[in-house]
C-alpha cells in the first residue's frame, strides 16, 4: 500500500482533519458572538452581583453540613465512574471528529482530482528531456552558459 492510502485509512488522520475543520468553523463564529455578548455581559453582571452575595451566605451552612455526610470510602468508586464516563465520551467525540475529517479529506480529494483533470485537459507544452533540464539548472546555478567551442 502507498503512504497516501495508509493515511486515508487511518482514523487518527481523519480525527485531526475533523478537529481542524471544527476549529475553523468555531473561530469564524467568534467575532459575531463577541459583539452579541458584550451588551449582555454588562447587564448580567449588574443584575447578579447582589444575588451572588445572598446565595453565598445562604449556602455556607449547607456546604459544611454536606461535608460531614460524605464518606471517604465512596470517593474511589465515584472516581472510577467519572473516569469511565469521561473515557466513553472522549471516544464518542473522537469518532465524531473522525467522521467529520473523513468528509473533509474526501472533499479535498475530489477537488484535487478535478484540478488534476483540468490540468490534463489543458494543452501541454513540449516536455524537456531530463538532460536539458539538468543542463539548464546547472547553468543557472553556476551563472554560465554552455559553450560548444573548444578553447
Amino acid at each position: 500500500m502507498t503512504l497516501a492510502s495508509n493515511l486515508r485509512e487511518n482514523k487518527a488522520v481523519y480525527a485531526v482533519a475533523g478537529a481542524g475543520d471544527f476549529a475553523v468553523e468555531k473561530i469564524r463564529e467568534v467575532p459575531e458572538q463577541v459583539t452579541r455578548y458584550q451588551g449582555e455581559v454588562r447587564e448580567t453582571v449588574d443584575r447578579y452581583r447582589g444575588q451572588v452575595r445572598e446565595t453565598v451566605d445562604r449556602y455556607r451552612g449547607e456546604v459544611s453540613r454536606y461535608q460531614q455526610r460524605v464518606d471517604a470510602k465512596d470517593l474511589p468508586g465515584a472516581a472510577v465512574a467519572y473516569a469511565t464516563h469521561f473515557g466513553t465520551r472522549a471516544f464518542e467525540f473522537i469518532d465524531e471528529l473522525a467522521e467529520r475529517g473523513k468528509k473533509v479529506v474526501h472533499r479535498e480529494a475530489v477537488e484535487v482530482a478535478e484540478i488534476s483533470a483540468a490540468d490534463q485537459a489543458a494543452p501541454k507544452q513540449a516536455p524537456k528531456t531530463r538532460t536539458a533540464q539538468r543542463r539548464t539548472a546547472q547553468s543557472r546555478a553556476t551563472g554560465q552558459s554552455r559553450s560548444t567551442t573548444k578553447k
